[in-house]
């Protein structure tokens, strides 16, 4: 009598014990066309039942443009490093809006996406990673139309563009954007299954930590002994290399470029790791 060892190929495997720094690409990869699911369904979902739909990817940076440029421009005077008030606005409302809405949304992911998590496997980091990707189109449509703008007033005033060669480093800022607000968005999102104070402190927490941020002002208007302050913050580097990258004027420097790309590293380590953790007993605390 002969014995035939049969062996079976599983196409997945779900394992109790997995390293937290696992973020389990691979699985990530095998379920791509559930990313691009997830995405479709964040781009539909946000302007559904809305009559104007799309067009306020547009009129929200347009509407808040004009209002700073007003308020911050015209009636505080607060200086704009030369470049034109509605040019310098909108370029660091575009930056800052697409880092707010990753973590913003990202933050809410568990707590959003419980009844899905608790049903039917799938990667979890594929919510957060569709939140990154559908933020990115706004963030591309929005950022045609601030190209339109420097347009017009490359052509209709006597401004002139400097572009320099930091424009190839514009793909770094947006990903740096990225990488931060996903990881952020996952450590608060970890810690809210526990602490929900936690979620109410992240709307008046990003309002506040953007004026921390040069977006309505350049580093060059803040008192010279508060700047090493305000260079502590990641996103200051980014919003002042990416104005620069783009318009040519403002500040930019290596060293702020290394320690945002060094803080992005750190936080994404952070963030894998209590993700990772929290997500095999999240549906407990929820």
């Amino acid at each position: 009598m002969q014995h035939s060892d049969n062996t079976e190929a599983w196409d997945l495997v779900i394992e109790g014990k997995t390293s937290l720094f696992d973020l389990k690409l691979k699985d990530v990869w095998r379920y791509r066309d559930l990313l691009v699911m997830f995405v479709k369904r964040d781009i539909k979902s946000v302007y559904k039942q809305t009559i104007l739909g799309p067009i306020w990817f547009f009129l929200q940076p347009l509407f808040t443009t004009i209002t700073f440029t007003f308020i911050f421009g015209n009636l505080a005077a607060i200086s704009t490093d030369g470049i034109p008030q509605p040019l310098f606005y909108m370029t660091g409302i575009i930056a800052w809006n697409y880092f707010s809405d990753c973590l913003t949304a990202t933050s809410t992911v568990f707590r959003s996406n419980s009844n899905i998590f608790g049903k039917v496997y799938f990667p979890r980091l594929i919510m957060p990673l569709s939140i990154v990707l559908s933020n990115l189109l706004k963030f591309g449509i929005q950022f045609l139309l601030l190209l339109l703008l420097i347009l017009y007033y490359v052509l209709a005033t006597p401004y002139q563009l400097n572009l320099n060669v930091y424009s190839l480093l514009l793909p770094v800022f947006v990903l740096l954007m990225a990488l931060l607000g996903l990881s952020l968005g996952m450590i608060i999102s970890s810690l809210t299954t526990k602490y929900r104070d936690l979620s109410f402190l992240v709307g008046f927490g990003m309002s506040l930590f953007m004026y921390a941020t040069p977006v309505i002002y350049p580093l060059s208007a803040a008192p010279q002994k508060y700047v090493w302050l305000l260079k502590l913050n990641p996103l200051a580097g980014i919003i002042e290399g990416f104005r620069y990258a783009l318009l040519g004027k403002g500040s930019f420097d290596w060293m702020s470029l290394t320690y945002t790309s060094l803080c992005a590293a750190l936080f994404l380590i952070a963030g894998a790791v209590v993700f990772n953790k929290v997500e095999k007993s999240f549906i407990d605390t929820v």
